[in-house]
């Protein structure tokens, strides 16, 4: 029951207070990792730099989780804080509703700056479908990315896997481009978090399946999910959209240069209805994850 205890703690706190607003742990990580990224990542041998990089940043912090989730009463209170600072569900729907809002009323420009604050596609160029369907894929991956995942770690190796989980997200989030500058020393991070994220985001995929529109749902995962270029978003979101009868991927626009992505789901396109549906269908997961903990704790008790 510790466990399930840790999670409703955290998910408390985070619907009572949100983000930090000032010296969240995770900003003052990324400064760290851009010095250390600065530093290591020139010359020859990026790929071994980038693996150490990793190692370094990761290992020290998620072995003092390990170590201070061990104490009585303390680890508790380690792990919920923890897992409080990581999941950002409170942040995720306001952010969504942000969007959701100006575009529900045919403000085109205000939904579109939200956007851009969400996503790091150009936003000038999406029309009022276009910038739904960019906050629908955004609610949807990183309910995976940070949620569910963190949920998903926290029960496997308690506060020690979210930290590690968490901080290799960021690293794969800062260094993970196949840019000149990222593409050998990126490597490791990008392969690191890809491996901790294939659980979870399998999970995921299952859960918006079972919570929303189930057939078109395991339709889209079994057909789309392995034209992305990420298998694991690719699970999340093929599923996501056919749970919520939208079509989402196709072309889009990041730093001057058109992508052209493989659709996923079934449906028509999505709307401001489509992105209160999406953080709708995210906080529905996590009562079920929630409630599937406790039941666990139950029967192993």
């Amino acid at each position: 029951m510790t466990v399930l205890f840790v999670a409703i703690a955290a998910l408390l706190l985070d619907a009572l207070l949100g983000d930090p607003r000032r010296g969240h742990p995770l900003a003052a990580f990324g400064a760290l990792a851009d010095a250390v990224e600065q530093r290591l990542n020139r010359g020859k041998g990026g790929g071994l730099r980038g693996a150490a990089a990793v190692v370094l940043l990761v290992a020290p912090f998620a072995l003092a989780a390990w170590w201070l989730g061990r104490v009585p009463v303390v680890g508790e209170a380690v792990a919920a804080l923890v897992l409080y600072l990581a999941v950002g569900l409170r942040s995720l729907g306001e952010h969504a509703r942000a969007v959701a809002g100006p575009l529900a009323a045919g403000d085109l420009a205000g939904a579109r700056e939200a956007v851009g604050r969400l996503v790091s596609r150009d936003p000038t160029a999406l029309d009022g479908n276009g910038v739904a369907g960019a906050t629908v894929e955004s609610v949807l991956e990183n309910g995976s990315d940070a949620v569910f995942a963190s949920l998903f770690w926290l029960v496997v190796l308690g506060p020690a896997g979210v930290v590690l989980h968490r901080l290799a997200n960021t690293l794969d989030a800062m260094w993970g481009y196949r840019t000149a500058r990222y593409r050998d020393f990126g490597w490791a991070a990008a392969r690191f978090d890809d491996l901790l994220n294939a659980p979870p985001a399998r999970l995921t995929a299952l859960t918006y399946a079972l919570l929303g529109r189930t057939g078109a749902a395991l339709r889209s995962w079994r057909a789309q999910a392995r034209a992305w270029k990420s298998a694991n978003a690719g699970a999340v979101m093929a599923a996501g959209a056919g749970a919520l009868g939208v079509r989402l991927g196709g072309a889009a626009r990041y730093h001057g240069a058109e992508e052209r992505r493989p659709e996923l789901g079934e449906g028509g396109a999505p709307d401001a209805g489509s992105i209160r549906a999406a953080v709708c269908l995210v906080q529905r997961g996590v009562l079920l994850w929630v409630a599937l903990i406790g039941a666990g704790g139950i029967l192993l008790d």
